[in-house]
């Protein structure tokens, strides 16, 4: 797997909606109940109720997308003793949840600083042409939508999940899309680990190309969101609708400034 970096292709407008997009998430984050711990290698059996109890509230869940109902029972967040050992206690639902509302609030939602970060790297490197192409308003839009499409597209190909779809994954997966349809020419700067990272700079349809590929791949046998699982069903269909809203802006795309060839990070000397 690759990890871009950086891509060469300059913005006209500081992009406001990708920096305040990337903020939300890590305010999101620093405040979900029961993830402090985990950022500081210190989770306790009361975090994780609070946790669980915290995301079955605002995750969106596959079998409440389709069917709008919530469960009969719920983790209540406290800790309780059951067939003699420790565990979360589970009860009737305190709270009314809509479950289409709960698509957007489990876009700003992560299960570990790892997650976080991943999908922060990728809208920072990424969203900012789509929204310097589409604009402000309308990328916010388009980020969204790409967010709902990887939701119920996930939804419908596990509709007997009950597991908590979070992150943002859906929607940053219909930005590589959009960039993969916009940007095929531009360099992006990545690291490919081979015994060391090795920098090199290639194009956009590769990196982006190589990564759809995995996730469909991936998808193949099954995921689902939860801490420790991958929903890459998700990210297939956000990548595609990403894809196909931005092809109609394809004509008055303006390319990417060429750079000069550059072999391993250093420029190379032609002959002629």
């Amino acid at each position: 797997m690759v990890i871009p970096v950086h891509d060469v292709n300059p913005v006209r407008r500081t992009p406001y909606v990708t920096y305040a997009l990337i903020a939300a998430n890590v305010l999101v984050f620093l405040y979900t109940p029961g993830l402090a711990g985990s950022v500081a290698g210190d989770s306790g059996l009361s975090q994780l109720c609070h946790l669980h109890a915290f995301l079955e509230h605002y995750a969106a869940v596959p079998q409440e997308l389709l069917h709008h109902r919530l469960p009969r029972l719920v983790p209540t967040g406290d800790v309780g003793v059951g067939a003699g050992a420790p565990g979360c206690l589970v009860g009737p639902p305190t709270y009314d949840k809509s479950p289409p509302l709960s698509v957007l609030t489990a876009m700003f939602l992560h299960g570990s600083w790892l997650h976080l970060l991943g999908n922060m790297l990728f809208l920072l490197i990424f969203g900012n042409n789509i929204e310097d192409r589409l604009g402000h308003v309308r990328f916010a839009v388009f980020y969204v939508a790409c967010g709902y499409a990887a939701a119920y597209g996930f939804a419908y190909l596990n509709a007997d999940s009950t597991d908590p779809l979070i992150g943002a994954s859906g929607a940053i997966a219909g930005v590589l899309g959009a960039y993969l349809v916009l940007y095929p020419r531009a360099r992006v700067w990545v690291l490919v680990p081979f015994l060391v990272f090795l920098p090199l700079r290639l194009p956009a349809w590769l990196v982006l190309g190589f990564w759809f590929a995995l996730q469909a791949v991936y998808s193949s046998g099954g995921g689902v969101s939860t801490a420790g699982t991958v929903a890459y069903e998700a990210h297939v269909v956000g990548f595609l609708v990403g894809m196909l809203l931005a092809w109609p802006l394809r004509p008055g795309t303006p390319p990417p400034p060429e750079p000069r060839s550059l072999l391993f990070g250093r420029q190379a000397r032609h002959s002629w």
